[in-house]
């Protein structure tokens, strides 16, 4: 009996996941993930595959953090382009010093109003409030931090640093989500986009071996993924 979260699809849940696991883990594009899909004599469209993609990636991402770490009280908060409908977007960002991804959110434009909604958004996923926070020395950060320290969101005491060798580790990081998202040329919407990352930024989680139920085996990778979906093997 299929789990109810794949009830009325066509295509058996181990067939699901796996295109959902290869997509959001490997620098592939629908159609080429169709052909692989096509050697096992499953013969599934693209677009039926991209309709996966858009149903479960947001609901991979919530259910990792349910078994996440908790991340380290010093954060490192940044923002990265990503191109949607030929124009660019600002991936926010944020992991702890050991980089862990701790949260991210995709925005329409780079000012005070995203820094705090974003600052908000990331303080929900922390079980401690951050002693430290580093980001670039863009003036909406420092002014965002200001004005959530006023409004009691973060301690009077944090410290605010703009050193830029302290965020290497989230530059590096960045690169991870870009060489997924290059096979893509671009996204055609905002909603899609925002999807799609959502369950790459949830495959990062899971390859940096970020619950406890975790291992560096591929094999533990792909029964956690699936339990995740209430499919055991």
């Amino acid at each position: 009996m299929k789990p109810k979260e794949f009830r009325y699809r066509h295509f058996l849940p181990e067939v699901i996941l796996q295109c959902l696991r290869w997509y959001l883990r490997y620098p592939l594009s629908y159609r080429q993930l169709a052909e692989m899909v096509s050697e096992r004599g499953i013969k599934v469209d693209h677009t039926t595959i991209y309709r996966w993609i858009q149903h479960y990636a947001p609901e991979f991402e919530k259910r990792i953090h349910w078994y996440a770490r908790p991340s380290a009280w010093s954060l490192r908060v940044d923002e990265t382009y990503i191109k949607v409908k030929g124009q660019w977007k600002y991936l926010y960002r944020a992991v702890d010093k050991y980089g862990r991804t701790v949260d991210f959110m995709l925005a329409h434009t780079r000012d005070l109003a995203a820094a705090k909604r974003f600052f908000k958004k990331m303080l929900k996923q922390c079980k401690y409030r951050p002693s430290s926070i580093t980001t670039d020395k863009h003036c909406s950060y420092h002014t965002a931090i200001g004005e959530l320290k006023k409004e009691g969101i973060l301690d009077q005491n944090l410290k605010h640093r703009q050193i830029k060798y302290l965020n290497t580790i989230l530059e590096q990081d960045h690169r991870r989500i870009k060489r997924r998202t290059r096979p893509m040329l671009g996204f055609q919407s905002f909603k899609t986009a925002n999807r799609t990352l959502k369950g790459i930024e949830a495959m990062a989680m899971m390859l940096k071996e970020q619950t406890i139920y975790l291992t560096k085996s591929y094999q533990d990778q792909v029964r956690f993924f699936n339990r995740l979906f209430n499919v055991y093997a």
